[in-house]
């Protein structure tokens, strides 16, 4: 029983997430709202809508919440046999995932003062704002050819005003 909800889950989590599955959805809000002056927008036209929404929200959530459990677990797992292949990495780390919130953040502010002491992080830092503004000069391109094309476009649109677009086109 156990095995079949999971494949159940696994395939239900993969439809789900799909474009049919979201285009379905879509056409099913479409074809109630359509239906709305047929039922004259009554109380149960609006309640339809609301139960099949809750009933199809309600199993969802059992059955994503069950794939996600075992992908997190997967990870865990694959994450423990690192640290353990890997000499260096503390084997303390191994199970880390039954830890409270405040013992996480304890660890999360240590390697936070680790990193900051580090020789890398500064260098990291200055490569991070390399790449933003490379990322930034190649946005700001790429916005001033398309610029350039629209204004081309509108130059072209008005010297030929009866239609023909020869002079426009490239």
């Amino acid at each position: 029983m156990k095995n079949r909800y999971q494949q159940f889950s696994i395939k239900l989590s993969s439809w789900a997430g799909s474009p049919k599955a979201f285009m379905m959805a879509i056409l099913t809000e479409v074809i109630w709202l359509l239906t709305g002056p047929i039922f004259h927008f009554s109380n149960t036209w609006l309640i339809a809508i609301t139960v099949i929404t809750d009933l199809a929200v309600f199993l969802m959530v059992f059955s994503i919440q069950n794939t996600q459990n075992r992908d997190s677990k997967a990870v865990q797992l694959k994450l423990n046999e690192l640290i353990v292949a890997n000499n260096k990495a503390r084997d303390t780390f191994v199970g880390l995932e039954s830890l409270t919130d405040e013992e996480l953040s304890d660890i999360d502010e240590e390697f936070k003062k680790l990193l900051s002491s580090l020789e890398v992080a500064p260098a990291m830092h200055a490569l991070h704002k390399k790449l933003a503004r490379e990322k930034e000069l190649r946005d700001n391109s790429n916005n001033l050819t398309s610029n350039i094309h629209k204004a081309e476009h509108l130059v072209g649109s008005l010297l030929n005003p009866l239609g023909t677009r020869d002079t426009a086109k490239k």
